[in-house]
């Protein structure tokens, strides 16, 4: 079974990394007796995962791997989901129960996994997930740094992330041409952003857009009927410069501007 790289497969070859990830999800003995994983391939983390699951289902979008799945692992029966996990509706896998989200990512679509999975967070209060390092450190990044961005912004609206342990890339066949990272994240007991979230969306997504402009050249199109609030000193700031609650209160504020 040669990795295909339509599918950005690169399979990991060390035990004793898979069983550490595996070990890494908290939840799923607690909060998500439930586990759904993402790209299993081969199984390598899959068999750790059963040993330790009360219920694991499986995504796997290349048909190839679905079969060698059902053949090597004939305990996962019917909880092989074969297709795309960007198109799964993750409030129907175990229907409507919370579960813990884990996976060897394919990094072509690994930031892709992560807003899918805010989308539906009700249904995931934990992720433990590899990923390309650089994504990995923009995901958990800080305001201040050139990692900090949309991603970062929007993860940690809603979950607390951080870097477990990094995985070199000889751990790997075939290897990527990048390092690796795993990362945890634990979804925060408030979820109310105390603003219209897909105008919220919308502002972090402008805001980084050109992210070397000050945000009163950003988001102009925004304050469209009121440009003057832009005057204001804290509009000559880059976006990088700003963390989670000013993003809230520049939504709050165009929403009061939009309500009257």
């Amino acid at each position: 079974m040669k990795a295909k790289k339509s599918f950005g497969q690169h399979f990991l070859n060390r035990e004793e990394i898979a069983e550490r990830i595996a070990n890494s999800l908290t939840t799923n003995t607690e909060l998500a007796p439930l586990v759904l994983e993402v790209g299993p391939g081969k199984g390598m983390l899959t068999k750790y995962l059963l040993a330790k699951t009360a219920s694991l289902k499986v995504v796997e979008a290349d048909v190839d791997m679905v079969n060698y799945l059902q053949k090597y692992y004939p305990q996962l029966q019917d909880n092989i989901i074969s297709g795309d996990f960007l198109k799964v509706d993750l409030a129907a896998v175990f229907n409507g129960q919370a579960f813990g989200l884990i996976g060897n990512f394919p990094y072509n679509i690994s930031s892709q996994i992560v807003f899918h999975m805010i989308k539906f967070r009700p249904y995931v209060p934990e992720m433990v997930g590899m990923f390309q390092k650089e994504m990995a450190d923009r995901i958990i990044a800080k305001p201040g740094g050139k990692d900090y961005g949309v991603i970062s912004v929007l993860t940690q609206a809603y979950y607390e992330g951080k870097t477990l342990f990094n995985v070199d890339k000889s751990c790997f066949s075939p290897p990527p041409k990048v390092q690796s990272a795993v990362i945890r994240l634990l979804r925060k007991e408030n979820q109310d952003l105390g603003c219209d979230e897909a105008l919220f969306r919308q502002v972090v997504k402008t805001s980084f857009n050109q992210r070397r402009k000050m945000l009163r050249n950003t988001l102009k199109p925004l304050f469209a009927e009121s440009v003057e609030i832009l005057e204001d000193v804290f509009y000559q700031q880059r976006p990088e410069q700003l963390a989670l609650n000013d993003f809230i209160e520049i939504t709050r504020k165009l929403q009061n501007l939009n309500n009257h």
